[in-house]
Formats: structure tokens, sequence, C-alpha cells
């Protein structure tokens, strides 16, 4: 159960591709997610997306859809994360549970993470 829950990250992880950008006060991360996933209760179609933060020290992000999913739009509560990022770059780590994946942490960077708060 532990293994396939594993691969579920893994893959999730390994399906989602980061690009940093900077915003002029805030790091914004650019991600094209390939399935659609759930995050606060509400569900996003696959698509292009960027996350940023509420604000400078802020641990709300604010995420944003584009390309025809402009209306996929929400408020993330996160919290620090305690471990190191699963990769060596931006990225977003979704949790696979039943037939639908939850955003579960965004890293900043290998050692900047938050968690999710559902």
């Amino acid at each position: 159960m532990r293994s396939t829950l594993t691969r579920s990250v893994i893959g999730a992880l390994a399906a989602v591709l980061l690009t940093a950008g900077v915003a002029s006060a805030a790091d914004v991360l650019e991600a094209k997610v390939p399935f659609p996933f759930v995050v606060s209760g509400r569900t996003f179609p696959a698509g292009q997306y960027t996350l940023e933060r509420a604000g400078s020290n802020s641990s709300v992000f604010v995420i944003r859809g584009e390309n025809g999913t402009a209306a996929a739009a929400a408020f993330v509560a996160t919290r620090p994360a305690g471990n190191h990022a699963p990769a060596d770059m931006p990225a977003l780590q979704f949790k696979k549970t039943e037939n639908q994946y939850k955003l579960s942490a965004v890293w900043e960077s290998a050692s900047d993470g938050q968690i999710v708060v559902n």
C-alpha cells in the first residue's frame, strides 16, 4: 500500500513541469498540470497554472488558471514543510486518493516547501 502511494506521488511530481519566474513583488511558479486535481475542496481541470504568495511572507498562495482555465482560481492555505523536496527544482506535489489527485505541497526550492492545509 505504501509503495503504491509513493509511486503515485512520484508519478504526479514527474508529470508536473514547473518554471520559476519573477513578478514585481513576489515569486511566481508556473505549472502545466496534465490531470485534473483538487485544491481546497475545488476541482481544477488539467491546464496551465500560476501560483504566487498572497503577500511577501504569507503562508497563503493564490492559484490561477490560464489559457482557457481562467475561471479556475483559489486561495491555498499552507504551513512550512519539515522535510526536503522530492525534486531539485520548484515543484508541485500531489497525492492520489481513490480516483483524484490532491495538491499536497508547493516547493519553491529543494529546501523551501509549504504543505497544503486542507
